[in-house]
């Protein structure tokens, strides 16, 4: 059916249109219904689906999912400066001077 489609919509603006553009816009009109046809028919549910006769869930045989467990607490605060200290310097002077400014700033 899509390739119908396509063939449709090329031919008209390809061909048909040098002769009648009444005609290929009547042909584009026909390649736009094809679509949802095509998905009409290719959902449309079988004689062996028979997903109406199932038993409802009823609500005491629902279960709720279990919960998530909490996140970690968050690592407590240290201020400005002083991890690096409990970490020891980062061994070059240049960049142990920067952090130390960066750190005194409010």
């Amino acid at each position: 059916m899509m390739g119908t489609c396509v063939v449709l919509f090329v031919t008209a603006w390809s061909v048909v249109r040098l002769w009648s553009v009444p005609a290929a816009i009547a042909m584009c009109l026909v390649a736009m219904v094809i679509p949802p046809v095509a998905a009409i028919v290719a959902n449309r549910r079988g004689p062996e689906d028979r997903w109406w006769d199932e038993a409802p869930l009823r609500p005491r045989d629902r279960r709720e999912p279990p919960l998530p467990p909490p996140p970690p607490p968050p690592p407590p605060k240290t201020p400005a400066g002083q991890d690096r200290q409990v970490r020891g310097s980062s061994g070059d002077p240049e960049s142990d001077r920067w952090w130390d400014e960066l750190d005194r700033r409010p």
